[in-house]
């Protein structure tokens, strides 16, 4: 009896789904950011080969599974706040640089709702001239949730 509860872990353990919806990690620097870009990077491959074929259903379905995986908000949230070249430009919030444990807690708070933060405007002088023109500055939340975004729906 002991041998099939062996057999029955095994089997288990062998068809568990690929999902990283929670990943438990220390720390910001402890992530594989290879097996990260490599899982949006295949899931995005199936989304495009999906809308090859014209399978709508198949489409959402997987745009889901990508706007909700936690290897997307991770790189949404690197592009922003390690990657950009504004990463040190403060939006709405007060929020400037974020240190490795403040970037965890914010993939935990992403979550795609439709709502979005308002822009910081700030009105700069154009170059030569008297007048002024608005700048909007968004905040980091709302700029890493346009970046998932973006990351889901390519195609």
């Amino acid at each position: 009896m002991s041998r099939s509860a062996e057999k029955l872990e095994v089997t288990v353990a062998m068809h568990k789904p690929k999902s990283d919806s929670e990943m438990n990690i220390e720390g910001w620097k402890d992530i594989n950011w290879r097996q990260v870009e490599r899982y949006v990077f295949k899931l995005q491959k199936r989304i495009y080969a999906a809308s090859r074929h014209g399978d709508v259903k198949r489409v959402r379905k997987l745009q889901k599974t990508l706007m909700r995986s936690w290897s997307n908000k991770v790189l949404a949230v690197r592009r922003v706040t390690v990657e950009n070249q504004g990463k040190k430009t403060a939006g709405v919030d007060g929020v400037k640089a974020l240190s490795p444990n403040a970037r965890l807690e914010l993939v935990g708070q992403l979550k795609l709702t439709g709502k979005s933060k308002p822009t910081r405007r700030v009105w700069i002088p154009k170059p030569g001239r008297d007048e002024k023109r608005p700048l909007g500055i968004p905040t980091v939340y709302s700029y890493c949730t346009s970046i998932q975004g973006s990351l889901g729906i390519f195609c």
